[in-house]
């Protein structure tokens, strides 16, 4: 965290706005999950935290809200919105539309040097799964996929993918502790890379679309073990925050 507060301040120095900055850290705090679902939020413990005033986080609160992953609710507080399945679900319909799409014409365009690229990424996957390490692995898949639009001559596209997928990566992130997960991902990749290789559209996208579809499969483990994470008819309010005796001074 320190590193990423750092990193603010040099940007701000540089000119950019604070409250950009604030909100794409927020938003990278929640999706990587170093935010729980169901967290609670201090703009006054955040402010403090970041070194910057109360004002630009609460803007940027107010745009999460937006997004759907901030909730605020009168007389409890504001909090890390708990992971939704229908908006899991309609990311991944945004997602499997744009990737598929861009897929079909990297077939027709693939290179050799496109191919070495993707497989080296695979590599760098495998060596992250032998080593335990899901971070690097988030990483290099988010790198393969973004990859793998650009041999289609739609990496531009990528960005747009990524904003639509917040809650999705949180469900994705949850999914790597589970048994094989990263070395079953590897698999599909290399499944998709392969028909890739040899020119074969309906393999390439019948390999994809069953690798993207694989978080339902995933939500649905993951919820059932962890039901707290999930927003639903039968969650629990959120807690409010314990006053602190400064606060009640």
């Amino acid at each position: 965290m320190a590193s990423a507060v750092n990193g603010l301040h040099a940007a701000r120095a540089r000119g950019r706005n604070t409250r950009q900055l604030v909100y794409e850290l927020l938003r990278a705090r929640i999706v990587g999950l170093e935010l729980s679902p169901g967290a609670a939020l201090s703009e006054n413990d955040l402010a403090a935290e970041l070194g910057v005033s109360r004002t630009p986080v609460r803007e940027s609160l107010i745009l999460l809200g937006e997004e759907g992953l901030v909730d605020v609710y009168p007389q409890l507080g504001t909090f890390v919105s708990r992971i939704r399945p229908q908006a899991v679900a309609s990311a991944q319909f945004v997602r499997e539309a744009l990737e598929l799409a861009a897929l079909r014409d990297g077939v027709a365009q693939a290179t050799e040097r496109d191919v070495l690229e993707l497989r080296a990424l695979l590599a760098g996957q495998a060596e992250a799964d032998r080593r335990g390490d899901p971070e690097t692995f988030f990483r290099l898949d988010e790198e393969f996929h973004a990859r793998l639009m650009a041999v289609g001559g739609h990496g531009d596209a990528w960005s747009v993918v990524g904003h639509a997928k917040a809650h999705l990566d949180r469900a994705r992130r949850l999914s790597l502790p589970l048994e094989d997960r990263i070395t079953l991902l590897v698999q599909q990749h290399t499944d998709v890379v392969d028909a890739l290789e040899r020119g074969d559209e309906g393999g390439a996208d019948s390999a994809l679309r069953g690798h993207l579809r694989q978080v339902f499969a995933d939500v649905e483990t993951i919820r059932d073990r962890h039901p707290e994470l999930f927003d639903g008819e039968d969650s629990a309010p959120p807690r409010r925050r314990p006053r602190t005796k400064e606060q009640h001074r």
